[in-house]
């Protein structure tokens, strides 16, 4: 935290800008003594919150003609005296420009150091900083508007709150074991027991936020399997709105998994193309199959496909084997041929298994793919694929923790039940403050914190 930092935090390819970020109680000083304004006045000298025009000198040679933004503590990210200096995007010359920077004092910054410096100096609690790297990483809108809403403290707020209560149960509960005469805790128990089932159901519903909200970071790890030329390859070009696959008339022409990602109605989807699953004698299909069969295993959805020209047989009874505890939805493909099977023909082949969900398509035509849309949605969201401002869990450690302050809630309502001692009520109380804190960061080891900011992108 004393060592003024630097580093570049743009792309490191070639780009019309390229942006470094020095941070520090040496930040001004240290970039004065490598930028020279047409005006006489150093930063030093200058007002916060200004840009100013002018040259990166190495010596008496100029590396760059530059814009330098000038952000005084403690508005800054940071709160420490912060300068960005804009350069041409050249991969040589920000290397040039940061290498003066650390001859004249400062250091290459760590992984996510900039962010958790404003995390340790009191800007942003843990669950904002963690939402900059999920609001880099969005991958759809629905993600994006997730991480916004963290990165302006909605979830802090709420569990803030949630914490501000239990820090007052656990208050009053010690204030009357040091002082019996003068506070009674005759009654409360009940009053307690009712607040806290409340404050329960706001814990659990951030906690079934979290499949959601997961899907929603993450995407939906989607499998598109059935057997040789059904029409795997084609659905998936559908799906995606372009040729990406390679579609002939020549069963297995798909020998090996073929991942792309789309965005369809603010939700993503994984999507794998798998080799075709039936029996062969060909050593490079098996391996193309055994592929296939894996991504099965790993999928959230199976997207099963049908070609309702032709009769079921072996490979899709052995494909139904497979799936029949997955969420799966059975595209009837080829619907524009002649239909030689039908759902009910589908429906016989799952026994007692849990049936999927069924669109009759044809990737020929084009048809099917709104229907699909609408019954993803109904699978995964409740049929709603919105945001309404609420806050939906993406992060394992804060759900992790989110468990363990409800247990611990948990064992003082049973401790209320059976009619415990104050004390025991105390330390689950405790416990549970605990648990809720180290999700915003308040009590969190420096251990963990390094971790969580060594996943950052350098120069965040």
């Amino acid at each position: 935290m004393k060592d003024t930092i630097a580093a570049i935090c743009t792309a490191l390819s070639p780009s019309g800008i390229g942006k470094i970020r020095v941070s520090g109680s040496e930040a001004v000083e240290i970039v004065d003594k490598i930028f020279k304004s047409p005006g006489k006045n150093k930063l030093s000298e200058s007002d916060t919150h200004t840009i100013h025009y002018g040259h990166i000198y190495n010596g008496k040679d100029v590396i760059d003609e530059v814009l330098v933004l000038l952000m005084k503590a403690p508005r800054t990210y940071t709160r420490e005296d912060v300068v960005e200096i804009d350069c041409h995007g050249g991969l040589y010359v920000l290397k040039q420009v940061l290498n003066l920077l650390i001859d004249n004092g400062c250091r290459i910054a760590e992984p996510g150091e900039f962010t958790k410096r404003a995390f340790l100096n009191g800007r942003i609690d843990l669950t904002e900083a963690e939402a900059v790297m999920d609001l880099i990483s969005s991958k759809s809108e629905m993600s994006l508007k997730n991480s916004v809403s963290i990165l302006n403290g909605s979830l802090y707020k709420k569990i803030s709150s949630i914490r501000s209560d239990v820090l007052y149960f656990i208050a009053k509960i010690e204030a009357s074991l040091d002082d019996p005469e003068h506070m009674s805790l005759d009654g409360y128990e009940e009053e307690l027991k009712e607040k806290l089932i409340t404050i329960n159901k706001d814990i659990n519903y951030l906690i079934k936020s979290y499949d959601n909200g997961k899907i929603i970071k993450e995407g939906i790890n989607t499998a598109i399997v059935g057997k040789p030329n059904v029409g795997k390859s084609s659905i998936l070009n559908m799906i995606l709105d372009e040729e990406r696959a390679i579609v002939t008339d020549i069963a297995g022409t798909t020998r090996d998994t073929l991942e792309e990602t789309v965005v369809l109605n603010g939700v993503t989807l994984n999507l794998i193309d798998t080799a075709g699953i039936h029996e062969t004698k060909d050593s490079v299909e098996k391996i193309g199959i055994e592929r296939s069969i894996n991504s099965i295993s790993k999928a959230d959805l199976v997207i099963y496909i049908v070609d309702s020209s032709r009769e079921l047989d072996d490979s899709d009874r052995e494909i139904i084997s497979l799936i029949n505890n997955k969420k799966t939805i059975c595209l009837v493909n080829k619907s524009d041929l002649n239909k030689v099977t039908d759902k009910e023909d589908i429906i016989k082949c799952f026994n007692n298994c849990e049936l999927p969900l069924f669109v009759e398509t044809s990737a020929l035509l084009g048809t099917g793919k709104e229907q699909f849309i609408s019954i993803l949605s109904d699978m995964f969201f409740d049929g709603k694929i919105s945001f309404n401002d609420e806050v939906m869990i993406s992060n394992l450690r804060q759900i992790n923790s989110l468990k363990e302050s409800y247990e611990s809630i948990n064992r003082v309502i049973d401790s209320i039940d059976n009619e415990m001692p104050e004390d025991f009520l105390s330390i689950d109380l405790l416990s549970a403050y605990a648990s809720l804190g180290e999700i915003i960061g308040e009590e969190v080891s420096d251990d963990l914190v390094d971790k969580i900011f060594s996943e950052f992108c350098m120069g965040k």
